[in-house]
């Protein structure tokens, strides 16, 4: 059985996903899909190599890889202004990125649009990618979501996920990491053109 409360290790890869409470939406306006990802550079970007993502009316999903030791151990000096005692400070440190990623996001929006309360349901789930194969199929199941969630008909036509950066094809490590997992660009182009089935936007426990 899958553990969604997994704490998030050093130079590991997972696939972080969350979603709005009850009925909310997380993003309304195409400045709130902006505004997040600015949050998201801030917060996860010293801690957390995103190398996957897509953003929805009501979730969001990445596939992050950790960063090593030492660059935690830094960010968390910077920080905190003292030194990591335990693994487990650099676990519970790299979650308090992402919380505060998420609080910052629904103080900001709560201001925005004049309302009150929690934005976001109250956990991170996350899944350790631990091979090849879930690796690629985690990058399809990200870009595939806006047609899965009915709220585009093609992958590419939904502009809030990291799709249109490979498209581009603008080499960097992060992309060229991602495309060396599916053997090369043509082969990641070939792969996303597999059938996707749409559910339902409100349905976003998968």
């Amino acid at each position: 059985m899958t553990s969604y409360y997994i704490p998030l290790c050093p130079n590991k890869s997972y696939h972080v996903f969350s979603r709005a409470t009850g009925k909310e939406k997380l993003f309304i306006e195409d400045r709130n899909y902006s505004f997040f990802l600015e949050k998201v550079q801030k917060h996860i970007f010293p801690i957390a190599d995103l190398l996957s993502w897509c953003l929805l009316p009501n979730h969001f999903h990445f596939l992050i890889k950790i960063k090593d030791i030492d660059t935690l151990n830094k960010r968390y000096n910077e920080i905190k202004k003292k030194e990591t005692d335990s693994k487990t400070d650099i676990s519970d440190f790299v979650m308090e990125q992402f919380s505060n990623l998420l609080n910052s996001y629904t103080k900001s929006f709560n201001k925005v649009y004049k309302r009150k309360g929690s934005l976001f349901i109250d956990y991170l789930r996350r899944v350790e990618i631990t091979d090849d194969a879930q690796f690629v199929s985690t990058v399809f199941y990200i870009h595939k979501n806006s047609i899965h969630h009915c709220v585009s008909k093609t992958i590419e036509s939904w502009k809030w996920s990291s799709y249109h950066n490979f498209l581009r094809f603008t080499s960097n490590n992060l992309i060229n990491e991602v495309l060396d997992e599916f053997n090369g660009y043509e082969s990641f182009i070939d792969y996303h053109k597999q059938l996707v089935l749409p559910k339902n936007i409100d349905d976003v426990d998968e």
